[in-house]
């Protein structure tokens, strides 16, 4: 019995699975925005599952940010109540037994190398482009993490090639770099784009809306969404050159992603050929909390 918790910006999701992958229960809660709240909801979904199916004797987590290697403290995430924090050892002490904690984009990346959309390929590069940005990096279905615990953190790297509209028309990150990819192609930092050049009140639900209704400044909103996307993920290809990316996190659902990013990543990677694919997940929103669990 496996059990794996994918802790976002928003929502806890618990999945409880058998050795063979098979889902046994799942369970999903509100995120709430402070350490205490964070720490209590992650042991009631927990209690839940060894309530109904018996004890455990690990947790995976898939969380936002890293544990720092030196400190063992929570470090880089954008849930920003958790920085600064011991999250591995207070809930190791409430739940007296081993916690595995991983990036929420390793534990999705890992999701879809095993038996996701990339199944069957050797190095796999998975973003989260949701509430926050993240990458992950799954070389024959293991999670590269990196001396530091920051390998795959392709949200916070800049823009590149930024204009003046692009230095203009953005919010500073919460790391408080300027320019971090989270900042384009977030669905928060996507709306504050849009925000901040047409001096309206979107989200990016709404946003999406207005391009489904043909809004030219939707449209072309959308069109300097996914130029800024392969602009990123052309750094990521030219030094990784993966075998495949899957995208993940709500903004993967704009189908208008993959009907032109092949061709913009073509124009900005050093190569005269370029057989990578873009593609969505599988999973879905399952892929972090399913990677979690492999964890434990």
């Amino acid at each position: 019995m496996k059990i794996g918790i994918d802790l976002g910006g928003t929502k806890t999701e618990g999945i409880l699975i058998d050795d063979s992958g098979k889902e046994l229960s799942r369970t999903r809660i509100k995120t709430e925005k402070n350490y205490d709240g964070t720490i209590k909801g992650i042991i009631s979904i927990v209690k839940k599952f060894e309530n109904d199916f018996g004890n455990s004797k690990s947790v995976g987590i898939g969380m936002p940010g890293a544990v720092s290697t030196d400190s063992a403290l929570v470090k880089n995430a954008n849930s920003i109540w958790l920085n600064g924090k011991p999250f591995k050892t207070d809930l190791e002490k409430e739940l007296n037994k081993n916690i595995n904690l991983e990036n929420d984009a390793n534990c999705f990346t890992l999701s879809e190398a095993v038996d996701g959309a990339g199944k069957g390929h050797a190095v796999v590069f998975g973003v989260i482009i949701g509430t926050g940005t993240g990458g992950g990096i799954s070389i024959n279905q293991k999670v590269l993490t990196g001396k530091n615990n920051i390998a795959g953190e392709w949200g916070h790297i800049s823009l590149p090639n930024r204009s003046d509209d692009e230095k203009k028309f953005v919010k500073q990150c919460y790391c408080e770099k300027s320019g971090c990819m989270e900042t384009y192609v977030s669905g928060p930092g996507f709306a504050s784009c849009f925000n901040l050049k047409h001096k309206t009140n979107y989200d990016s639900h709404a946003i999406l809306e207005e391009f489904r209704s043909n809004d030219q400044r939707a449209i072309e909103a959308l069109d300097i969404y996914v130029d800024h996307l392969a602009r990123g993920l052309s750094l990521v290809c030219n030094i990784l050159d993966p075998d495949i990316i899957v995208l993940g996190g709500g903004m993967s659902n704009i189908s208008y992603i993959y009907e032109h990013i092949d061709t913009l990543l073509k124009k900005y990677i050093f190569s005269d050929t370029f057989n990578t694919k873009v593609v969505k997940n599988i999973h879905g929103d399952s892929g972090g909390v399913r990677g979690a669990a492999w964890l434990s």
